[in-house]
């Protein structure tokens, strides 16, 4: 089961990162050796499922994320397309390499009604030497409906270690 961080402090160290695959790096926070993105309890969802090329995430919306006219706000969305999609790509980064997102795209089909749970899967398309693609799309569980699409570019980077 993850876990979240509590505090910085809590995170996997750069070190910990470098040393396992990103496939390793997900598993482990799936498995709860590694603590899980905070945000992931501010927005109510959490990693479900890690396999190489493609990550699933678990979530429900609630009233906490709603705009001011009470509809869920579209950055729910963007962040868990996001973090579906870059976890998607991070799962084929080589040992000693890092990602992040340079770009994402995310068209909103339909609203996700409040306490509906919802699966988001990211799924990676391209993992080069310095680049990787994805595309997500968030449904619900109770409905099969597809509420909304993502693509994204992340840069992949070798680091190496300071001495």
């Amino acid at each position: 089961m993850p876990r979240y961080a509590e505090s910085p402090s809590e995170l996997p160290s750069m070190a910990d990162t470098l040393s396992v695959s990103g496939l390793e790096f997900m598993q482990n926070i799936l498995a709860g050796k590694f603590s899980g993105p905070p945000i992931g309890r501010t927005l109510n969802y959490a990693l479900a499922r890690v396999e190489e090329g493609l990550v699933e995430f678990r979530g429900t919306p609630e009233f906490s994320s709603t705009n001011p006219m009470g509809t869920l706000h579209g950055g729910w969305y963007g962040t868990l397309l996001d973090s579906a999609m870059a976890c998607a790509v991070m799962t084929r980064v080589p040992k000693g390499s890092v990602y992040t997102t340079l770009e994402y795209k995310v068209n909103i089909l339909r609203s996700i009604p409040l306490g509906m749970e919802i699966s988001c899967i990211g799924t990676c398309q391209h993992a080069g030497r310095s680049t990787g693609i994805a595309i997500g799309e968030i449904r619900g569980l109770e409905d099969g409906k597809l509420y909304a699409t993502g693509s994204t570019t992340c840069i992949i980077m070798a680091m190496t270690p300071k001495g």
